[in-house]
């Protein structure tokens, strides 16, 4: 008999629980995605869930098939209690460094949340230009629902966004690799040089050429 795969473990809002026990009434979740990519905007999200809801398949984005994470777009945002999602572009990006308008991209998504929180639970180690009181939280998006949340209504607003400009700027092959430093991407850049999209400060190296 096969061996079956173990389901992933629920995430809890245990995290949230601590920070509302400390006085705090409107936790919200953030995250990012497109540090890494060669082109196009980084999107972050903020999410602020009910207090003790249980989101069955909720996690870490990267964790999950492109098809169960376009599912989990509408699921998160049905059972949320406000969301909101915020971008810097590759202009910005350019000007400002990567960490910088990761930064940026995160505080317009706590600014677009229709509810205003009043803490914000963070992935990663750095944050900074909030608002409001924040922590980080190391591997958050595959420990705290609500950064589990917003990793995934992230993922698949930046993902639709690098499909959309697949068809503006078809040579590149955006919808495949969704800006990232595949081979192939190399390679159209090679061949097609840059376009608007792309981060001059991540390819500076093509640039000398």
């Amino acid at each position: 008999m096969a061996k079956q795969s173990k389901p992933a473990a629920l995430l809890t809002m245990d995290k949230e629980a601590e920070i509302r026990a400390r006085g705090f009434s409107a936790v919200c979740g953030i995250d990012e995605a497109g540090r890494g990519p060669l082109a196009g905007p980084v999107v972050a999200a903020a999410v602020i869930l009910p207090e003790g809801i249980v989101l069955p398949g909720v996690t870490d984005s990267k964790k999950i098939s492109e098809k169960k994470r376009e599912l989990l777009f509408d699921y998160v945002k049905q059972h949320a209690l406000a969301w909101g999602i915020g971008t810097a572009s590759e202009a910005e990006i350019d000007a400002h460094n990567i960490l910088q308008a990761t930064f940026l991209a995160m505080r317009r998504a706590v600014d677009a949340l229709p509810r205003p929180a009043d803490f914000a639970l963070v992935d990663g180690n750095r944050i900074r230009g909030l608002d409001i009181p924040a922590e980080c939280v190391v591997g958050g998006d595959g420990t705290v629902l609500s950064i589990a949340a917003a990793s995934i209504l992230a993922k698949v607003t930046r993902d639709r966004c690098m499909r959309e400009m697949a068809e503006q700027y078809p040579q590149y092959g955006f919808d495949k690799h969704k800006g990232y430093g595949t081979k192939a991407h190399y390679a159209a850049i090679e061949q097609y040089g840059l376009c608007p999209l792309h981060r001059r400060t991540f390819l500076k190296k093509v640039l000398k050429r």
